[in-house]
């Protein structure tokens, strides 16, 4: 590299380091972080294990982001010292040249995780799929989606259960809740809230015509700590069935499925992963909260979108994504026009992309 390439980099990198101190929130967060690592080191912290949990999957999230700008920082300054005898020393400016490709890349992974600044964007998440009208062909899309998440979370290094899975009369699904554990799930994820279009000839159909189906995705963060949400009794129907599916004997004969229906708002739940009825019963309230709070979050979403003039369109009716299959194959993302022409591959789990492309595009209104 040239001596004015090397300055043009660093000119243009402080810059970068910059903004990135701002939209990563490096200024508050670290205050919080020592607070937050002050309570973990006091003697009481374990009195109540929920809220330590919760703290401490706070407290990581801000240590992950707090850590990866200081080491994008600390890369910077290396460099920044490197240069001097870089320029007088052949092997030492191959080192230094090394160096530069590898902190561009770091900054580039650092400059994806700016994407993810909302409160629970850290958090793991729960996913539920749902088709709609058009029957088997419909719940056979579901199907398919479910593959393609789970092969997505494969991908990640995400650990993915199933809290809740309904088969189909003939093929797919019904429906089906999963929890999913990873960095930055939620966050992630988010992005796949919304309706799913598909488009193929279906093989359901023995004249061979082209179908299509949708199918709606709804994501929630999950949450440790929920006393902050307080749901009356009276608020609240509990049904108990005998779980379906696979199981022995143990699971299809005893009623250790719960459903909890949260009646004000219509939202319920319902969980058969346990063979006991009241862990199934936790685990569905945890769920519920964590469906109330994504109802909150999509509250103020509207609220700030109608004063930005924009429309939501987020419900049932206007989807996000198309997939075709025939007559040539095409994945689209209606909301940022990112489309990938490998379906294969899309249906094998690489949709982080198009992840990413909402994240941008989301990032840069908030921005405007």
């Amino acid at each position: 590299m040239e001596k004015y390439e090397i300055h043009k980099f660093l000119e243009e990198y402080k810059q970068k380091l910059s903004d990135m101190y701002q939209a990563l929130q490096i200024e508050e967060k670290e205050p919080k972080l020592k607070k937050l690592n002050d309570e973990i080191a006091s003697p009481e912290f374990w009195n109540d294990q929920k809220r330590a949990q919760a703290i401490i999957v706070e407290a990581n999230a801000l240590r992950d982001t707090v850590l990866s700008y200081t080491t994008a920082n600390t890369q910077y300054k290396d460099i920044s010292d490197m240069v001097d005898l870089a320029l007088e020393d052949t092997d030492a400016m191959m080192m230094l040249e090394e160096s530069i490709e590898e902190f561009k890349k770091y900054m580039a992974s650092l400059e994806e995780k700016a994407l993810f600044t909302g409160k629970y964007d850290f958090n793991n998440c729960i996913l539920e799929l749902h088709p709609g009208a058009g029957g088997t062909e419909s719940m056979d899309w579901a199907d398919m989606l479910y593959r393609m998440y789970t092969r997505f979370c494969a991908r990640k290094g995400f650990k993915c259960n199933v809290i809740d899975f309904q088969a189909g009369d003939e093929a797919g699904i019904k429906s089906v809740t999963l929890s999913i554990e990873g960095p930055y799930a939620y966050g992630l994820l988010k992005a796949e809230r919304g309706v799913h279009r598909l488009v193929r000839i279906s093989p359901f159909d023995s004249n061979a015509r082209r179908h299509t189906s949708f199918c709606s995705c709804e994501i929630a963060p999950q949450i440790e700590e929920t006393n902050d949400i307080v749901i009356p009794e009276e608020d609240l129907r509990i049904d108990t069935f005998c779980s379906s599916g696979p199981g022995g004997q143990g699971v299809n004969t005893t009623y250790s499925a719960v459903r909890v229906t949260h009646k004000p708002t219509g939202l319920f739940v319902a969980c058969q992963k346990e063979r006991s009825q009241i862990r199934n019963k936790e685990i569905a309230m945890t769920l519920l909260k964590s469906k109330l709070l994504e109802l909150e979050i999509k509250k103020q979403e509207e609220e700030l979108a109608k004063e930005k003039g924009e429309q939501m369109g987020i419900n049932f009716g206007s989807q996000i994504r198309s997939y075709v299959f025939c007559p040539y194959t095409l994945v689209k993302d209606h909301r940022t026009d990112y489309e990938m022409g490998n379906i294969t591959a899309v249906m094998d789990g690489d949709i982080e992309g198009f992840m990413l492309e909402y994240l941008k595009m989301k990032a840069g209104a908030k921005n405007e």
